[in-house]
């Protein structure tokens, strides 16, 4: 009922394809990551090697002034393995300028200015290295929202949106991504010992579970409940996954005409390419 195994080498396999597949459809052989340092970005990292050879994909770090030196660490593992291009860009002086007009400034705001920056970054350098940013965000965050509209978010494709985080981790391991980045407790690094599951206040692996019952199973909540979870927990997790629908689908554009854009106006992403 819970079983969230994966038959790695067939995921592997597919989502090799995809990246080349859809980097090159639309007339690109190369790809860019911001590489945190932590678990989702080494992933994407490694399959866009698979999928486009090493020579071609370039990795971006871009620390803030807080962020932990284990980051630059773990991110510098993935490029030393797969002697990538990379560079290091420190955001500081480009976030701090909008942090210092408000004292009162909550974390959260502060780390989606720093989200947002780096892909900014990330976009800029797009234009330099002639590739296409592959995103990072797992299918776990997606559905709760817990990623930044224009930060963490943005990307021209997404090969591991469709991978829960403790699947994410099965990959990992069987594509030999090194271990402490595995093994260390997942976090965004937006400020000093932030972690993912200390903010959502909940571990990858019950919502994970949760998820997998009311998505991919489309259990109902009571269901769920039937299945031993707590009402409370299932209706948080319901909740959060309808109030972040808004951040899955492009913005909504006002008809007018009778060809308007992603109602009528319907090609294919390579059309014209």
């Amino acid at each position: 009922m819970f079983d969230l195994t994966i038959n790695t080498d067939v995921a592997h396999q597919i989502l090799v394809g995809f990246i080349k597949s859809e980097v090159t459809r639309v007339g690109y052989s190369r790809a860019l990551i911001n590489l945190s340092g932590g678990l989702d970005s080494a992933i994407s990292c490694v399959l866009a090697v698979d999928a486009l050879g090493a020579e071609n994909v370039f990795a971006l770090r871009l620390p803030y002034r807080t962020s932990a030196k284990d980051s630059l660490e773990h991110a510098q593992l993935i490029i030393d393995k797969y002697r990538l291009q990379s560079e290091t860009i420190d955001i500081t002086d480009m976030v701090d300028p909008l942090i210092k007009r408000d004292p009162n400034m909550s974390n959260t705001r502060k780390g989606n200015i720093m989200a947002r920056v780096r892909m900014i970054a990330l976009y800029d350098q797009t234009e330099v290295f002639k590739g296409l940013p592959i995103g990072t965000s797992n299918k776990t965050e997606i559905l709760l929202g817990y990623s930044t509209l224009w930060g963490d978010m943005a990307s021209a494709i997404n090969p591991i949106g469709d991978l829960y985080k403790t699947q994410i981790r099965q990959l990992a391991r069987a594509i030999d991504v090194p271990a402490p980045i595995i093994d260390k407790p997942p976090s965004a690094d937006l400020w000093v010992g932030q972690t993912d599951e200390g903010e959502l206040g909940f571990t990858y692996e019950e919502v994970d579970k949760v998820l997998y019952l009311l998505v991919d199973q489309r259990y109902s909540p009571q269901e769920c409940v039937e299945e031993g979870f707590s009402e409370k927990f299932v209706n948080l997790v319901i909740t959060r996954i309808r109030r972040n629908q808004f951040k899955r689908m492009m913005p909504p554009i006002a008809k007018l005409s009778n060809r308007t854009i992603g109602y009528d106006f319907l090609y294919l992403r390579d059309w014209g390419t």
